[in-house]
């Protein structure tokens, strides 16, 4: 205000008359000259005058005194005068001079109000950017609320408080870190808790000051003590059903013993904010860390399924043998597997067990398992599906699940081919002149029933004939447009191409497939196999 005292100085070098601004703190405090110069008594009218009225004259020994209120949130006034031989009139020079005085008032006020302000939320600014580069430096997520934690209560002078996050399993709120009592002994509470004030601001999504006493709950106690600020903590984003809640901060017991404010209120919600973020955040790293891990765990049983599989170049010269299993997951229910049987016999199997993925893949193995101990111990491939049957009766039942499975011995020597079929469908031999034959399925898959299949023979055309075995997948494999591949489709392909290796069979039935689905959805696992004796 030094630039008022001057202003009022030069006015009176100019003018001859002399300008006093006078204040009075409260309306029990004394009326003082605050700026120019003035040695007399106190004109006692002044406290009379208010702003927007006359001005009023004062006689003084030295000669009448012109005075007015000046407008303002302050008590002041000025007077002008008296004049010493000046031209200018003191009551123009008062009205030129009091909307001055009030406008310099007015900028100190809000000078004043701008510097208490930004000193009283320094320390809240302060917060917000120690916050900022807790979460920006800390990996942990309970670190960093622990830390937060402290930093808040520091700044709004709580010596208990509690971040609660919300557990989505268990849909109660759970104490992660807690200051002035251990995190471990606060119970968690149910978000539908009628009791509870947490359980309330988190429903309702809007913070809450309460004072001593109101609504208590003894699920709460460890943290309130005295006043409480409850703030939900908010995850916003574009989401159009809004913010979504994630936990809540309970702040109580202040030091000052003053109840919390809407300015601390204000605070701590910008202070969730960034909370509920980190949360967030902290929760798409993991469910990313865990999609990673799933995934490679997929990939994982993927490859140990495959090597359950056997190379079929290793029954060579025997038999030459293609195959090939696709599942429509990581892993599936098809299956193939062989067997050397002694007297250049060999044994083929092929299998779809209902459904896919991992409980099919589980049934699968134990198949794979059990099939390999029992076809070296009979000839007969009826005794062997029975056998089959006996040890996976209790999984089937268990599960509700089933098998359609098809199993045959090839005898080259003897011109033979034994099957048994349980309810296999596309189970076929195709004949060195084209002719194709299906392999009947007249009983019903492993698991619908007690009955096995009986075993039947028929010819076998060695180094002529092709055993074409697939599973519904195949023919049932459809496009865009739901379009079936069909079973008309890959025998015509086999037959064009049954004088080449099974391996370039395969290969055809298999181009045909991409060709036909493109990029549409896999539904089924898919699983061909030919072989020829």
């Amino acid at each position: 205000m030094r630039e008022l005292a001057a202003i009022l100085e030069h006015f009176e070098t100019l003018t001859a008359l002399p300008a006093v601004v006078w204040t009075q703190a409260s309306e029990q405090a004394p009326v003082v000259p605050e700026y120019g110069t003035w040695t007399d008594t106190v004109p006692r009218i002044l406290e009379l005058l208010v702003p927007g009225g006359p001005p009023a004259e004062i006689e003084t020994p030295d000669g009448v005194l012109i005075a007015a209120a000046v407008p303002g949130a302050r008590r002041a006034w000025m007077t002008v005068g008296p004049s010493r031989h000046t031209k200018v009139e003191p009551t123009v020079a008062l009205h030129f001079l009091v909307p001055i005085v009030g406008h310099f008032f007015q900028s100190a006020l809000e000078v004043e109000h701008a510097a208490y302000e930004l000193a009283e939320r320094y320390e809240e600014i302060n917060l917000l950017y120690t916050t900022s580069e807790i979460l920006g430096r800390t990996v942990s997520l309970e670190v960093a609320a622990s830390r937060i934690l402290a930093e808040i209560c520091e700044t709004v002078g709580a010596r208990r408080a509690a971040i609660l996050v919300h557990d989505r399993v268990t849909d109660t709120l759970q104490v992660v870190t807690a200051l002035g009592f251990e995190a471990a002994e606060a119970p968690p509470i149910g978000t539908h808790d009628a009791t509870s004030v947490s359980a309330r601001v988190f429903r309702e999504q809007r913070a809450l000051i309460l004072e001593e006493g109101e609504y208590p709950c003894e699920a709460e106690s460890l943290y309130r003590k005295g006043a409480l600020l409850s703030v939900p903590i908010l995850w916003t984003n574009p989401n159009p059903l809004g913010a979504i809640p994630l936990g809540v901060v309970n702040l109580s017991q202040r030091r000052s013993g003053e109840p919390f404010s809407a300015g601390d209120e204000k605070l701590v919600t910008a202070i969730a904010t960034q909370i509920g973020t980190a949360i967030q955040n902290a929760r798409l790293v993991r469910n990313s860390l865990a999609q990673q891990r799933l995934q490679q765990e997929m990939q994982l049983a993927n490859d140990l399924q495959m090597k359950l599989l056997p190379d079929t170049r290793l029954f060579a010269p025997e038999v030459q043998v293609a195959a090939r299993v696709v599942p429509a997951d990581s892993v599936g229910g098809d299956f193939y597997h062989l067997f050397r049987l002694g007297g250049g016999r060999t044994g083929v199997m092929i299998g779809d067990v209902s459904s896919h993925g991992y409980r099919a893949a589980l049934i699968m193995a134990l198949v794979m398992s059990a099939s390999s101990i029992h076809a070296q111990s009979t000839d007969d491939p009826a005794d062997m599906i029975n056998a089959l049957l006996d040890t996976l009766r209790e999984e089937l039942e268990s599960t509700e699940m089933y098998i359609s499975i098809f199993y045959a011995v090839l005898d080259p020597a003897q011109g033979r081919l034994r099957y048994a079929n349980a309810g296999h469908p596309h189970a076929f031999v195709v004949s060195g002149d084209g002719v194709t034959e299906r392999l009947s399925a007249l009983d019903p898959p492993l698991g619908m029933s007690d009955r096995h299949p009986p075993a039947v023979e028929r010819p076998w055309a060695a180094g002529q004939d092709l055993l074409l075995l697939f599973t519904d997948g195949v023919s049932d494999a459809r496009n865009r447009s739901d379009a079936r591949l069909g079973e008309h489709v890959v025998l015509d392909i086999v037959r064009a191409a049954r004088a080449e290796h099974p391996r370039l069979v395969v290969e055809q039935v298999f181009d045909a497939l991409r060709a036909h689905v493109g990029d549409a959805i896999r539904r089924d696992d898919l699983t061909l196999l030919v072989a020829r004796s």
